[in-house]
């Protein structure tokens, strides 16, 4: 629609430019625009508070976790710092990885044999928790056999072999754990950078 006559141009743009601004209005004052009346007081100055309220409310999540005394069993640690984790990978770096995920505590193998007479297999992994003990995981094997290419049957397998992997990453994280350890060097007053006392 064109508008040519000037006395219409008058009466139109301001009808139009009204309606407008009372549709962002209504918009505004209900739903998501709606602006959010916050309290000063009731938000915390530090950083430790604002972050510790987030966790709270369900809106971020601690990297420094780790570092709290009062540890649950279900509190994940960094990949990088968890002795288990490591010491699994470390134990199945033999053969392919068909999941792996941190957050939901869980390694899996894809299908894997020694030979190709044997019937492949997959190991899955369950982490219950950071410490280093037998009931801190569990071990699961399946085992795939086929009669024929197209007519396989996938079955769970209680052997010895649970227990002796369960057993490897057991001490494996526990060396782990010993010797990579955090280097601290003890303070020495005559270490390196000091002065040797005088001697009379």
């Amino acid at each position: 629609m064109k508008i040519t006559n000037f006395k219409a141009k008058i009466i139109y743009y301001p009808v139009i430019t009204l309606f407008l601004l009372s549709l962002v209005s209504v918009i505004a004052s209900c739903g998501p625009l709606k602006p959010k009346y916050t309290d000063l007081r009731k938000i915390p100055a530090t950083a430790e508070g604002k972050r510790k309220r987030n966790i709270e409310e369900g809106r971020g999540f601690r990297a420094m976790g780790m570092f709290e005394k009062n540890k649950s069993s279900g509190n994940f640690e960094f990949a990088s710092s968890n002795e288990m984790w490591r010491a699994t990978l470390d134990l199945l770096d033999f053969t392919p990885l068909s999941n792996v995920d941190y957050s939901g505590g869980i390694i899996i193998t894809d299908w894997f044999s020694e030979s190709s007479d044997q019937d492949p297999i997959k190991i899955t992994v369950r982490f219950l928790s950071n410490e280093i003990r037998a009931d801190g995981l569990k071990i699961i094997i399946h085992k795939k056999i086929c009669k024929k290419i197209n007519d396989c049957k996938i079955v769970k397998i209680d052997s010895t072999l649970g227990q002796e992997i369960k057993l490897a990453i057991l001490k494996k994280a526990a060396i782990i754990k010993k010797f990579d350890g955090p280097d601290i060097v003890p303070y020495s007053s005559t270490g390196a950078g000091r002065d040797a006392p005088a001697s009379n």
